[in-house]
C-alpha cells in the first residue's frame, strides 16, 4: 500500500490515482496508519483476551460427565423401519446388544402421521431391564444423511457460483464454527463473562472472515473498523438493554436446564454474549457493502469531494439498511412463530405479550440488532470516506 493510489470501478489500493495523463492526488498516509494500527490494536487486544479468558478444560470435561443426556443403563441403537400400523412400528435393530433382532416400538402420533416408509433409519433409546433385557423406546427419525446431502448441496451451489470467493468463505466459516464451539461454548460454561467472550470471539472471527473472503486491501480494512465499531455499539446497547428489561435470560426449558446443572450460571450475561454473536453476519454484510461503495464511487468520480462523497454513499446505506432491517425482523419473526402462535391464543394484549420473557428477548434481540446495524453503516461509509484518496482538480479543456 504505497503513498499513491490508482482509482478504477475495482481498485482497492495502490500506488497513483490517475485522472487523465497527470492527474494525481496524495493518499492520506495519516488516516492509512491510524486506521491500520487501531486494526491492529483491536487485533491484538482480541489475542489477549483469547488468552485470559481461555477456558478450563479439565473444568469443561468434568461438566460433560456430570451431565449425560441419557441416564444410567441407557444408551442408543439404531434400527431400520419394517412397517408402522397406527402408532406402533416394527423395526429391526442394526446396533446394540440386541443387532439383528426384531422389535415393536411405540411412535408418537405426530411422527405416525409422517409418511415413514420401510427402510427408514430411526434412533432408538435401549433401556436396560431388571431381567437384563432392553425396553426399547422411539428417540429420533435419523436425518445424517439428508442433512448431508443438503450440506453438500450448498456447498456445491456455492462453489458453482462464487467460486473461489465462496470457497474462501466456506474457510472463514469454518473458522468462525471453530471459535463458536472450541472457545465460545466452554468458556460460557466453565462461567467467564459473557460479553467479553462475545466481543473477543466476534473481534477474531471477523478479521479472520473478512480478509480471507475480500482480501487484504484498504477497502476491506475499512469494513473490518466499521464492523467492530458495529460490534462495540451493538454490545453496549444490549448490556443496557437487558438491565433496563430485567431479562433474566430463562427464555426457553434449555436455560433452566443449564442452570440445573451448572450453579451460578448468569444467563442474563450469556443472552448479551448470544446479542453479540447474533448480529455478526448482518454487520459484515453491510460494512463491506458501504465500504466497497465508498470506493467504487472515489474510481468512478475523483473529482467528488469528501462530503459529496459521504452522501453518496449514505444514500446506497440507506437502501441497505431498510431490506436488511426486513431480513432481521422476518429471521427472528420466523424463528419465534410457533410460540407467537401460543400466546395468541391466550387472547393476551401487546403489553402483556412484551411482559413475557420468551417475547422480550426477541424483541430487545430485534431492536438491538437493527439499532447496531443501523449506527454502523454510517460509521463505515466515515472511515471509508475519511481513507480514500481526496478529490482530483479535474484539468480545464
Amino acid at each position: 500500500m504505497g503513498g499513491r493510489h490508482t482509482a478504477g470501478p475495482a481498485q482497492g489500493h495502490g500506488h497513483g490515482h490517475g485522472h487523465g495523463p497527470h492527474a494525481e492526488v496524495d493518499v492520506r498516509r495519516g488516516a492509512r496508519a491510524v486506521l491500520l494500527g487501531a486494526l491492529a490494536v483491536a487485533g491484538v487486544l482480541a489475542l489477549i483476551g483469547l488468552a485470559m479468558l481461555w477456558p478450563d478444560r479439565a473444568e469443561a470435561d468434568r461438566l460433560r460427565e456430570e451431565v449425560s443426556f441419557q441416564g444410567p443403563g441407557v444408551s442408543f441403537v439404531g434400527a431400520t423401519l419394517r412397517s408402522v400400523e397406527d402408532t406402533t412400528a416394527s423395526v429391526t435393530l442394526e446396533s446394540g446388544p440386541e443387532e439383528g433382532s426384531r422389535r415393536s416400538v411405540g411412535l408418537p402420533p405426530e411422527v405416525a402421521g409422517l409418511d415413514l416408509e420401510p427402510g427408514d433409519s430411526l434412533r432408538l433409546q435401549a433401556a436396560e431391564t431388571a431381567d437384563g433385557g432392553y425396553e426399547y423406546t422411539y428417540f429420533g427419525t435419523d436425518r445424517e444423511t439428508p442433512l448431508w446431502l443438503l450440506a453438500g448441496l450448498f456447498v456445491l451451489v456455492v462453489l458453482l457460483v462464487a467460486r473461489w470467493r465462496g470457497l474462501l468463505a466456506l474457510l472463514g466459516l469454518g473458522f468462525a464454527g471453530l471459535v463458536l464451539l472450541g472457545f465460545v461454548l466452554p468458556a460460557l460454561l466453565t462461567g467467564e463473562p459473557g460479553l467479553a467472550v462475545g466481543l473477543v470471539a466476534s473481534t477474531l472471527i471477523m478479521v479472520v472472515v473478512l480478509y480471507t473472503t475480500h482480501g487484504f486491501s484498504l477497502r476491506t480494512s475499512a469494513a473490518l473498523a466499521g464492523t467492530l465499531v458495529g460490534l462495540a455499539l451493538t454490545a453496549g446497547l444490549g448490556l443496557v438493554a437487558t438491565r433496563a428489561t430485567r431479562l433474566t435470560g430463562f427464555g426457553s426449558e434449555e436455560a433452566g436446564f443449564l442452570t440445573t446443572y451448572i450453579g451460578g450460571l448468569d444467563l442474563q450475561d450469556v443472552f448479551t454474549c448470544a446479542l453479540v454473536v447474533a448480529g455478526l453476519g448482518v454487520l459484515n454484510d453491510v460494512t463491506i457493502t458501504q465500504s466497497s461503495a465508498v470506493w467504487e464511487l472515489r474510481g468512478a468520480a475523483p473529482e467528488l469531494g469528501r462530503r459529496r462523497l459521504f452522501l453518496s454513499g449514505m444514500r446506497i446505506g440507506r437502501d441497505h439498511i431498510a431490506s436488511t432491517i426486513y431480513t432481521i425482523v422476518f429471521a427472528y419473526a420466523g424463528t419465534a412463530l410457533v410460540l407467537m402462535m401460543v400466546l395468541s391464543l391466550y387472547g393476551l394484549s401487546i403489553g402483556e405479550l412484551l411482559a413475557t420473557e420468551e417475547i422480550a428477548q426477541e424483541v430487545v434481540r430485534t431492536l438491538v440488532s437493527s439499532t447496531g446495524l443501523v449506527l454502523a453503516v454510517p460509521v463505515t461509509t466515515a472511515i471509508a470516506v475519511w481513507t480514500v484518496p481526496g478529490p482530483v482538480r479535474m484539468s480545464s479543456r
